[in-house]
């Protein structure tokens, strides 16, 4: 068996919890995340004076609330996520305020909410100001800076540079301050983020480049935003950003700015993978074994409708075996499938498509298989190709198991759906 002792490859608990129990009770396939993880993974950032979730990583109200009642805040990047937010109890009048709305683009929806409720609203594109600003002038904005470079686990997560579309371009500054001061609006508030698992040297990058930003803007400035990006381990080899390391980095430039403005800069970070990947799990049940030439695939239950990030970009998962009986002696190298009518439907592959194999123990049919680190990106990406069910959702807090999601439905299925006459 694998001697990983970050990343086992058997795993008969979490949390305390049986992996076969939790199967058993819930189905499969099911999100488990370990609530005390999340709340550690916060308990890491409180150098910083707000810590605003991306709730785009994973975000059950559910969850939202357990984060709001440890003084978390959130971003919202659609109108959904303004509903979801205020549905888990985030006020956007709060100080600092519960929400606030990134994007790079206004949908007549999300206008219209931030207008309602005074949410503040992180601009990713100049028309926005203009937009905003025709229907709620006079109000205090913040401008999300592209800085000309980014950086990333893969080139579909990197967000800054010109291939990106993300934020302001950092030379579109002045025509924002133009456009800003038309309607009455006042840049408060600077904003980056390069890419989601970076690393501190491109990070630290993003400190020099915020800085030049904010001296552009000016005194009006009263907030900056490290952005997030903040990687997780997924494999035995990774390892965390030295977090205090990475505060000193942005508490430098703070200090920089606050003496040169003269008032109080505050200092947020936006982290979203970096405070609930590691506490997700997706158990799903290995349902077929077979042979293909050369390769033994285990198939499961649960697809990439249920967990994409491996056939969007070759993302790697630990993967672990919870045997229901007694265990097959040894390991083999397997691939991990799943059920859907795509080739890709494939949980161990590489950036590109190519199927790996993975070692794991020996398993037989109704085993459960373990996907791990699976908190963020994960059911938020999930869909209802090949008309299958969402899969539910279960927190484990204070060594209860809690139902935050249930299994969708046939109904659920086809609710949105008519025949016409």
């Amino acid at each position: 068996m694998s001697t990983s002792t970050l990343f086992p490859t058997l795993r008969r608990e979490i949390s305390g919890l049986s992996v076969v129990d939790l199967a058993d009770r819930f189905g499969t396939p099911s999100y488990v995340y370990d609530l005390a993880t999340i709340t550690a993974r916060i308990a890491d950032l409180r150098a910083f004076d707000t810590i605003r979730y991306a709730q785009k990583a994973n975000s059950n109200i559910a969850i939202l609330d357990r984060m709001r009642r440890q003084g978390v805040v959130v971003d919202a990047v659609s109108a959904g996520e303004i509903h979801r937010a205020l549905a888990a109890g985030f006020c956007p009048r709060t100080q600092p305020r519960g929400i606030v709305y990134t994007a790079d683009v206004f949908d007549q929806a999300a206008l219209d909410l931030v207008v309602q409720h005074n949410i503040p609203v992180n601009i990713g594109s100049p028309d926005m100001i203009d937009q905003l600003g025709r229907v709620a002038p006079g109000r205090d904005i913040a401008l999300r800076i592209n800085p000309g470079f980014g950086h990333g686990h893969s080139q579909k997560t990197n967000t800054g540079g010109p291939q990106s579309k993300h934020g302001v371009w950092h030379e579109e500054i002045d025509d924002c301050l133009i456009r800003a001061d038309r309607h009455g609006l006042t840049v408060t508030s600077m904003h980056m983020h390069i890419g989601s698992g970076t690393d501190i040297e491109h990070l630290s990058m993003v400190c020099e480049a915020m800085e030049r930003a904010c001296q552009q803007v000016g005194r009006t400035v009263t907030t900056i935003s490290a952005g997030g990006g903040l990687p997780v381990p997924y494999r035995d080899e990774d390892s965390y950003v030295d977090i205090e390391r990475y505060f000193g980095l942005w508490d430098t430039t703070r200090n920089r700015l606050q003496d040169q403005f003269g008032h109080t800069v505050e200092l947020e970070i936006e982290p979203g993978r970096f405070l609930v990947a590691e506490s997700g799990f997706l158990l799903a049940e290995l349902r077929a074994i077979k042979q293909m030439g050369d390769n033994t695939f285990y198939l499961l239950d649960a697809g990439f409708n249920d967990l994409a990030r491996p056939i969007l970009y070759g993302a790697y998962h630990p993967i672990s075996i919870a045997h229901r009986g007694g265990a097959n002696a040894g390991e083999l190298d397997v691939v991990v499938g799943g059920p859907l009518c795509e080739s890709g439907d494939i949980f161990t592959q590489a950036e590109g498509g190519f199927v790996a194999k993975r070692r794991l123990p020996k398993a037989q049919v109704g085993d459960i298989v373990v996907l791990e680190v699976a908190g963020a990106y994960c059911f938020a990406m999930s869909s209802n190709y090949n008309s299958k069910f969402r899969a539910a959702e279960v927190m484990i807090e204070g060594g209860q198991a809690k139902l935050i999601r249930r299994r969708e439905t046939p109904a659920d299925l086809l609710a949105a759906e008519c025949i016409p006459e």
